[in-house]
């Protein structure tokens, strides 16, 4: 698919190698997006199969090039056959469509893989200007309405994507769907322990005692960030993953040994482990990805404030106390601290727990465009009830904390 335009072009790429690296990254990089919609990340799921028409994923990378062929803009694409590894769940909708009589299936998604990790989706080169920027946005919507029609999809859906992004995607009638996370945020903690002061003092004993309970098993945890994350911890780091796939009825393994290789080869600079061991022995951990401001920044301790830490996958090969807690909430935050890291996004789920845990909550955003006007009708009508319910909560949470 290629649509002229007066001063741009854009195509249809079946990969991100059909686009390469330098040109990919010189926007995505270069725009200090967050890791998940790097060439390195997303061509390690490529390679590994993970992102293929077999598992649902058939990839269609939107590339708006200029005049003289360069990249002004991408969006990470893809024909889905079904709604998992994506975590805006529409399950509902798909049900309603059935009954409808109308195909849900297939659907263009733009979107990180696997990842509900909020951040910009219509990527556009560092040096475009206000103005041009939001053209070329306009651009990657409007050609993704277009390649969705062209393709036979029932709709285009932009999956946790920058709030701009969506006030863009209104104004062609998509849809905005708002969700909630919970993340924590370092508001200039000196360590840990000021850190703790701000809960009351029940709060504060319990944490002390599930980080006591840990110690007690014997167990150590250590981080690892960028070139300290040794070849020695790719395969502990799938059975993290797996084990955690394999613990839950509705576990689904989207992910491979062979993505984990190649991940380590491409993506080590943004890697963050946290390892758990006993008697010397890796016991569990949690793989996690760093953001990397576009241009470097000064900042205490080592790190900067700009440094976002993404928690993605977890997992214990042995059976100790409150080691969940400690690894993907306390010794997180604590490292987190220390490298004067700003912000920690420890994934979607888990509200009841990451509460009481310091984690706060933030708004997430995605936008929907149905092409069957009586179900985009629906999908509106529940977006803004679910929105009225969701701000209501958040807010409740917001007093709760204080």
């Amino acid at each position: 698919m290629t649509h002229e335009l007066p001063t741009l072009s854009v195509r249809a790429a079946a990969s991100v190698e059909d686009v390469g690296r330098e040109r990919w990254d010189g926007v995505a990089v270069g725009r200090g997006a967050v890791p998940f919609v790097h060439h390195g990340f997303l061509s390690a799921l490529e390679e590994a199969g993970c992102l293929a028409p077999r598992t649902g994923w058939a990839t269609t990378h939107l590339v708006v090039e200029g005049a003289h062929d360069e990249v002004l803009g991408i969006a990470p694409t893809f024909v889905k056959a079904h709604s998992m590894g994506e975590f805006v769940y529409d399950w509902a909708w798909a049900d309603a469509s059935e009954r409808m009589g109308v195909a849900y299936y297939p659907k263009l998604v733009v979107a990180a893989p696997f990842s509900p990790v909020g951040g910009e989706r219509l990527l556009v080169a560092p040096d475009l200007g206000e103005s041009a920027a939001r053209e070329v946005r306009r651009t990657l919507l409007l050609a993704a309405i277009a390649h969705a029609q062209d393709l036979g999809c029932a709709g285009v859906h932009v999956l946790f994507c920058d709030e701009s992004e969506v006030r863009l995607a209104e104004e062609l009638g998509f849809v905005h769907r708002l969700g909630c996370q919970f993340h924590w945020d370092n508001a200039g903690y000196a360590d840990f322990a000021a850190f703790l002061a701000r809960f009351d003092s029940k709060r504060r004993n319990q944490i002390r005692r599930e980080r006591r309970r840990v110690q007690e098993q014997g167990v150590e945890v250590r981080s690892y960030a960028g070139e300290e994350v040794s070849d020695a911890l790719v395969r502990p780091a799938f059975d993290f993953y797996q084990a955690t796939v394999r613990r839950f009825a509705w576990g689904r393994r989207y992910l491979n040994p062979r993505f984990f290789e190649l991940l380590w080869q491409r993506m080590r600079p943004y890697l963050q482990l946290m390892i758990a061991t006993r008697d010397g022995a890796v016991i569990g951990g949690s793989l996690n990805l760093e953001s990397r401001p576009a241009t470097p920044a000064v900042g205490g301790a080592g790190g900067s404030a700009a440094v976002t830490r993404f928690g993605r996958y977890w997992g214990a090969l042995a059976e100790v106390d409150c080691l969940h807690f400690e690894i993907c909430a306390y010794a997180a935050i604590e490292d987190c601290i220390r490298r004067g890291i700003g912000g920690f996004e420890a994934g979607a789920g888990g509200e009841e727990h990451k509460l009481g845990r310091g984690f706060l909550p933030h708004a997430t955003h995605s936008a929907h465009l149905l092409f069957e006007p009586r179900l985009h009708a629906a999908v509106r009508g529940f977006c803004e009830r679910e929105a009225r319910h969701l701000e209501r909560a958040m807010g409740e949470a917001k007093v709760f904390v204080r």
